[in-house]
């Protein structure tokens, strides 16, 4: 990709690795995969993260093996930042973070263009446990968004495990998941977030997850809408042949009925929040193709 160093400011920070950590032990084999899914829709609710369902679908795969016996759910809390983490680092000083700061930087440029008096999310890198307004952020979580504090969260460990687990290398993958990230924003920003909470609050599981599924959907689009707009400062496109295969891979790898096959599961689309593979190419595709956050009503389109 094509990106441009970006100057981190206070928008981007190292919380380092956070003290305490609530967690809660449940012993057992395979029915642990069941309070795994079961807890997805509270978890992927509170911390909108393409890369929590990823993370728990793996864990949740080595859980219905044999040899396992107990897996640690997050949902307490840990320590706030400023009493027990260790010293801050500096951020976008690994490649990984570098990297991602640049993409960060880059959707800036985009949604400015777009939406008048835009308003920054922060980045926020953690070392495997830290905190935000949302609760506790665990690198077992994957990436996410808190709307609380308008904060994009992220170990960069992520960016290993999207490699190395789930086939979706390239810098375009890890990008993919960046923009996702902001795009939540973008729904928080323009009160979509709130109007969708409202509803799946009046809703059944079963609706209130189909809401949430219309979320992520619209989150890809906005990522590709990121992609097919992003220029550098020579008016290069960000993107490069071959770029746009790498993120459809990542879709592909993080859709509901891909993860829970690879669970060892049958797919329950009343159960999904993410969407299936399918769904996550074509709304990715979608914004990528069009570059129009228009196109990405996701509530009010087919799926």
């Amino acid at each position: 990709m094509r990106l441009d160093d970006y100057d981190p400011g206070d928008d981007i920070r190292d919380l380092g690795r956070g003290g305490g950590g609530g967690f809660g032990g449940f012993g057992g084999g395979g029915g642990l995969g069941n309070i795994l899914f079961a807890f997805l829709p509270m978890l992927l609710g509170r911390k909108m993260g393409c890369g929590t369902i990823l993370l728990l679908g793996a864990a949740a795969f080595f859980l219905l093996g044999p040899g396992s016996q107990m897996l640690s759910l997050g949902g307490g809390s840990v320590a706030p930042a400023g009493n027990s983490q260790s010293a801050q680092g500096v951020p976008c000083d690994t490649q990984a973070e570098r990297f991602a700061c640049n993409v960060f930087g880059s959707t800036h440029q985009v949604w400015e263009s777009l939406i008048s008096g835009y308003e920054k999310p922060t980045l926020n890198f953690f070392d495997k446990q830290n905190s935000s307004d949302c609760g506790a952020a665990q690198a077992a979580m994957g990436p996410f968004y808190c709307p609380a504090d308008q904060g994009v969260y992220l170990d960069t460990s992520f960016f290993r495990e999207l490699e190395t687990k789930f086939g979706a290398a390239g810098d375009a993958a890890q990008a993919y998941v960046v923009a996702h990230e902001v795009g939540h924003h973008i729904q928080t920003i323009s009160g979509i977030s709130d109007q969708v909470r409202r509803a799946q609050g009046r809703a059944s599981q079963a609706e209130g997850n189909a809401l949430q599924v219309r979320m992520e959907l619209q989150a890809d689009c906005y990522a590709g809408v990121w992609a097919a707009r992003a220029r550098n400062s020579a008016g290069q496109p960000v993107m490069e042949p071959g770029d746009m295969e790498e993120a459809m891979r990542a879709a592909n790898a993080i859709g509901d009925d891909t993860l829970m096959r690879s669970a060892g599961r049958r797919p329950v689309p009343e159960s999904f929040t993410h969407g299936t593979s399918q769904q996550r190419m074509t709304w990715l595709r979608r914004g990528l193709e069009t570059g129009d956050p228009r196109q990405c009503n996701a509530f009010e389109a087919q799926i």
